[in-house]
């Protein structure tokens, strides 16, 4: 991974004292809410319902054993004990004393992580997919090209004040979308080179999820990869010119990409970057120095391990291998998912005894590092397949060891109103009652995968637009109720979710799921997933069943 170089650390050391002493001045009354909001928001740092809100940067969603220990001590010492992992591949603490935000601060900069551009109107973390370097079918590894344009954004005085907050997310895989790039303001997905490149990009621009969610346009077929930097900043520079201001509803860039047209606003692009492309392309050298920091670790030279007979003997771990494991590039090794959607405790969340076990683990299995992910799990890249087994007991002893990935229960909820201002409604209740519906996992299995997204306001931190089975939390004179929708699909063949109907109350929640379904496995033509059924037959069957009564 990335280790910060000397000019690194002191940027980060010189910004903690910065905010140190802006906090200070806050407290002291000699800054007021609107001087000192910007400044908090560009360091992390959120004002919820309750208490404030910090979120750390795990950026493209990789971070060191070391790095982990020291994020559970903090959980510990300023927090309560637990830590969320967020859609954006971050961490939260939802209840750290403002006061003590600065030293929370000067402590993540002493294991090279910090909360800059988390928050606020600016390019925020880049991300992409959880499993980058170590599976196959990569057109290259995306996490050097991830790691350039955090270089580059990280600071850049031009955008540090944009009309709306700015998400970049990179893909490489041509079979599977897990960051789901093309709801991004940019997504980039490496495609195989032209004219002597190893590889170059495709470029979409104007995508987005919240209020007006919208799937990104192809702005460029294909960037040299010399002049990715000069195309995102003319990509920025266009926006930051033509975005609206007066208006934050209309002051994403999708909006603006929605009103020019996309091909009137790639002409606006190309040409601003025709005048900027020489002097921002790239050293030639710069991407195999960056490559350098990702570098395979020391796999041993292992054969595939013959595991039936563990199948055999103990059902459960055969069910963790087969929908919690993937396959890895490396013969002898598996990609093994730590699963944190457990009922009884919040989607996302791990506490601090939680996060040094994964840490022990991840030392004596996976080379020291680890990976948050989209999904808000925990991955473990690199796990030779002779310690499965064992890597599953006490996985399972500790209860993170519950094998749903991709299943109707592994479910993406954002904190909702029980932590969030913005909230509408709470969104870890319905999480919990689905979950509590559905703890069979023959029956969950049976399902196949299904994507079940909650979002607590149009915000859409859940990313419920993209679930196949979407909830939104809505306001009715007060009351709380839940809007459904079906079809949403945040892979390559990307498609926004169809509103089912009027909303329900929270206690129908869980069998209106359940009729949903069941309409699903009425109509379901032999295996075929939810999302395909509900393509092949629409939304009709579906809202029939739902409100027949």
């Amino acid at each position: 991974m990335y280790v910060y170089t000397a000019f690194d650390q002191e940027l980060i050391d010189q910004r903690v004292a910065q905010f140190r002493d802006q906090t200070r001045r806050y407290l002291a009354g000699e800054l007021t809410e609107d001087e000192y909001r910007p400044l908090r928001l560009q360091n992390g740092l959120y004002v919820q319902r309750y208490a404030p809100m910090l979120r750390v940067a795990v950026p493209y969603g990789l971070m060191s054993t070391r790095q982990l220990r020291k994020l559970a001590q903090l959980s510990r010492e300023y927090d309560r004990g637990y830590v969320h992992v967020s859609t954006r591949q971050n961490i939260q603490y939802n209840w750290p004393p403002l006061e003590r935000v600065p030293d929370m601060l000067a402590e993540l900069a002493t294991v090279q992580m910090h909360a800059i551009q988390t928050s606020g109107n600016c390019i925020r973390n880049t991300t992409t997919d959880q499993y980058a370097g170590v599976i196959a079918g990569e057109v290259a590894d995306p996490r050097p090209t991830c790691e350039i344009i955090r270089q580059w954004s990280t600071f850049h005085p031009e955008f540090a004040f944009l009309p709306r907050k700015f998400k970049i997310a990179v893909s490489a895989q041509a079979e599977q979308d897990r960051a789901a790039t093309a709801f991004h303001d940019i997504g980039v997905y490496l495609v195989p080179g032209q004219s002597g490149d190893d590889f170059g990009y495709r470029i979409l621009v104007g995508g987005g999820l919240g209020r007006t969610p919208m799937i990104g346009s192809v702005i460029r077929d294909y960037l040299p990869p010399r002049d990715l930097i000069g195309y995102l900043e003319a990509v920025l520079r266009v926006y930051n010119l033509h975005g609206r201001r007066d208006n934050k509803y209309k002051a994403r860039i999708k909006i603006l990409v929605k009103a020019m047209t996309p091909a009137v606003f790639a002409e606006k692009v190309e040409a601003e970057f025709a005048q900027i492309a020489d002097s921002l392309r790239l050293e030639p050298d710069l991407y195999a120095r960056m490559a350098a920091n990702f570098t395979a670790p020391p796999y041993e030279p292992l054969t595939d391990e013959a595991l039936e007979a563990r199948f055999a003997e103990t059902p459960a771990f055969a069910n963790w291998y087969r929908h919690n494991t993937f396959a890895h590039k490396q013969t002898g090794y598996r990609v093994v998912n730590i699963n944190l959607k457990r009922a009884g405790i919040a989607p996302g969340d791990i506490t601090d005894a939680e996060m040094e076990l994964v840490a022990d683990l991840a030392d004596q299995y996976s080379f020291g590092e680890l990976r948050t992910t989209h999904e808000q799990n925990i991955v473990l890249a690199d796990v030779p397949q002779r310690d499965l087994y064992a890597l599953w007991q006490q996985l399972d002893q500790a209860n993170l060891a519950r094998a749903h990935i991709g299943f109707v229960t592994d479910i993406i909820c954002c904190p909702g109103g029980d932590y969030c201002s913005l909230a509408n409604a709470k969104s870890i209740p319905i999480a919990e009652a689905i979950m509590r519906r559905f703890e069979d996992l023959d029956q969950v299995y049976a399902l196949g995968p299904l994507d079940l997204n909650i979002s607590g306001c149009m915000n859409a931190c859940g990313h419920h637009h993209v679930g196949h089975i979407g909830i939104l939390g809505v306001d009715k004179k007060g009351d709380e109720f839940y809007q459904v929708s079906l079809g949403g699909n945040s892979d390559h063949d990307s498609s926004l979710g169809d509103i089912l109907g009027p909303s329900f109350g929270a206690a129908d929640m869980p069998e209106v799921i359940e009729e949903i379904i069941n309409t699903y496995l009425d109509h379901r033509q032999e295996t075929e997933r939810f999302i395909d059924t509900y393509r092949r037959i629409g939304l009709a069957p579906f809202k029939e069943r739902v409100y027949a009564d």
